[in-house]
């Protein structure tokens, strides 16, 4: 039987943390430049402070086959802190395999353990296997986003 384990990324982790990132903005047809591989992979290892992006992995059997990367912030409408779930992506080769689930989970045992009342996210309307995921294990908002970019 496979064994999934969710755990904290580490500084040794960025080869395959580039893997699965770069399959991630393929999958959103994004390419980044070499600078932004660095400083957010820097981030993601370094002390966890406020305001700081966090990263977990996921492994089978020893492998990495997954990510998840999440931010505390501030809210208006919160004491505690929220939880943003901003990248999230599992192997092609194990899709169906509970890794999404068990990620968003470690994501939630997080929140939880900070204290945060709520983890929330956002996909695109075309993501619809990874949205029939979401529609179970959390409430889908009529929260409709709109952006400006410079």
């Amino acid at each position: 039987m496979s064994r999934v384990v969710i755990r904290p990324l580490h500084e040794d982790d960025e080869g395959e943390w580039r893997r699965l990132w770069t399959a991630y903005l393929a999958f959103y047809e994004t390419v980044l430049p070499e600078e932004i591989y660095v400083t957010t992979f820097a981030r993601l290892t370094g002390e966890a402070s406020e305001g700081e992006y966090r990263g977990l992995f996921a492994t089978l059997d020893g492998k990495p086959v997954g990510l998840a990367h999440y931010l505390f912030h501030r809210s208006c409408w919160t004491i505690g802190n929220v939880c943003y779930l901003q990248d999230l992506f599992a192997d092609p080769d194990v899709r169906g395999s509970g890794i999404g689930r068990a990620l968003i989970e470690g994501v939630y045992a997080k929140a939880k353990e900070a204290g945060s009342p709520e983890v929330y996210w956002m996909t695109q309307a075309f993501n619809t296997t990874a949205r029939q995921l979401y529609d179970r294990i959390a409430d889908k908002t009529p929260f409709i986003i709109y952006q400006k970019s410079f």
